[in-house]
């Protein structure tokens, strides 16, 4: 889809481009024209003919651009859509529905210091961060970390993360 819509945007922008060039040579010859007559009735054929046309190629050629890039974008925002919503996740059931998956599963509980909560090891948002350590027993006691809501990390039944 997205070649096809292209193909028809760029013929939009090279029409434009070349009615703002056609543009701006007519208004070249009309001043031209205009500049080398003394007289007003000599002069109205140059501005009747060249810089009148001119002018109205130049905003043709305003207007083609501008619609031009306005397609552009909207192809490209709907190919981001295609590739962010369109398509069905892995492990999707009949009704479309993704199955739900806890997006970590590790008993070994991390915590970044400074931070309000705590996480499973293989969190996505501490997996491999050399500042996260090992949650305090006594922190963790104190109710001072709450659970991640993305790994969803289990409160502990005893107070006690696993050590690893």
């Amino acid at each position: 889809m997205r070649t096809t819509r292209l193909r028809t945007v760029h013929p939009v922008l090279w029409a434009g481009w070349a009615a703002l060039a056609g543009g701006a040579v007519l208004c070249v010859v009309g001043w031209y024209g205009i500049s080398g007559e003394r007289f007003a009735e000599r002069q109205l054929p140059y501005l009747a003919s060249c810089t009148i046309p001119g002018a109205a190629l130049i905003i043709a050629g305003a207007v083609l651009l501008t619609q031009g890039r306005n397609a552009l974008a909207a192809t490209r925002v709907e190919e981001l859509y295609g590739l962010l919503v369109a398509t069905e996740p892995a492990g999707a059931d009949e009704s479309g529905q993704a199955a739900a998956a806890p997006l970590a599963t590790s008993g070994k509980l991390l915590m970044v210091p400074g931070g309000t909560l705590w996480h499973r090891a293989d969190c996505p948002l501490v997996a491999g961060k050399a500042e996260a350590v090992p949650v305090d027993s006594r922190v963790l006691a104190s109710g001072e970390l709450r659970p991640c809501p993305v790994c969803e990390a289990p409160a502990s039944g005893s107070g006690e993360p696993e050590e690893g």
